[in-house]
């Protein structure tokens, strides 16, 4: 007689953007199904993750697409009611802190709508599931570093109000129903995958294509800010631990060293041979309109409870990024375009 084994199911949302592609990946090696949500677009977003859905990284029947939109709270619950998963990890929002000043309104819609529907369905469900929202270091602002789980949050735009927003609607299911629901409060955390429009990503696509010679310079805002950069997939790890905890908690995730944009690009440069200063220009429109000027994470909760600890070095960070640029670069190089990255 077969005995049928019981495999976990996990629900992510954001599974096209940086950290669901990491974590779709994490799990699957822990043999999990997987469960994604992705927007309805008239273009596909699945780059980050066309290798698994595909097919040629894992079994299809392990990994599930779902189209839907965070706006459509009944869609969502109705989803979550239909896959029953054992985990949910909420990734999903609009991140990006500049674009959050320019549409505020959507900012707050996106990131907030879809949380409470998503933490009512989870408390919903017939068994125990546990839930993880992404928060995230933006919320602290002005709080001075080192930032920490007792820190006060002091948060500097729209998109981090959002999260402040979400980060204590996390807390308060947890405690109003006894929901495993925890908060990942992550610094930022940085890759290949990362979207060009984040300040690390922009400088080092720009340090291939103008080492290939493609671009000439660089435009960028404040150099002065400082803050806390980690490898992002051993972030996603962080996640995942958290909601293997026997009780459902609040965690910082940094690597508690701080950086300025500028070392970003001296480094970047440097590391093919160049120096940022020839090719970096400051542009004022690119400066916000208010700043958390120093973040740095202490992540000693999470190294004592989790047994989590940051093994990248910022140096090998850059230089991780910079080298799969350098291969973008050279590649549009030959063919004559632009490649679409992420």
């Amino acid at each position: 007689m077969l005995v049928k084994v019981s495999v976990k199911k996990a629900l992510i949302t954001g599974v096209t953007g940086q950290d669901g592609a990491y974590l779709l990946r994490f799990l699957l090696e822990k043999g999990y199904e997987v469960h994604g949500i992705r927007r309805r677009t008239s273009t596909l977003s699945t780059a980050r993750i066309d290798d698994v859905y595909a097919g040629r990284v894992c079994p299809q029947e392990q990994v599930f697409m779902h189209y839907g939109d965070l706006h459509d709270g009944v869609s969502l619950m109705e989803l979550v009611e239909r896959i029953q998963p054992e985990e949910i990890y909420h990734l999903a929002s609009q991140s990006h802190v500049q674009v959050s000043f320019e549409n505020p309104l959507a900012t707050v819609v996106d990131n907030v709508s879809g949380t409470i529907s998503l933490l009512e369905a989870a408390r919903r469900l017939n068994h125990r599931c546990r839930f993880y929202n992404a928060a995230s270091s933006e919320m602290f602002g002005i709080t001075p570093p080192p930032q920490n789980e007792r820190s006060p949050f002091h948060p500097r735009s729209p998109y981090a109000c959002s999260k402040v927003f979400t980060f204590n609607q996390t807390v308060n299911y947890r405690e109003a129903y006894g929901l495993h629901a925890s908060n990942g409060i992550l610094f930022n955390h940085e890759s290949p995958l990362r979207g060009e429009a984040f300040v690390t990503r922009k400088v080092t696509r720009a340090v291939g294509r103008i080492k290939v010679g493609l671009q000439r310079t660089l435009a960028l805002g404040n150099l002065e800010a400082r803050r806390d950069w980690g490898y992002a997939p051993e972030y996603v790890e962080a996640m995942w631990l958290m909601l293997q905890q026997v009780e459902p908690d609040d965690y910082v995730i940094g690597t508690g060293e701080m950086h300025s944009v500028g070392e970003l690009c001296e480094m970047a440069f440097g590391a093919v041979g160049l120096d940022y200063r020839d090719y970096v220009v400051t542009d004022p429109t690119l400066v916000r309109p208010s700043e958390a000027h120093a973040l740095c994470g202490d992540a000693s909760k999470a190294a004592a409870t989790l047994g989590w600890h940051p093994r990248t070095t910022f140096q090998r960070l850059v230089e991780i990024m910079v080298e799969a640029d350098l291969e973008l670069a050279a590649e549009e190089k030959k063919l004559g375009r632009l490649i679409s990255s992420y």
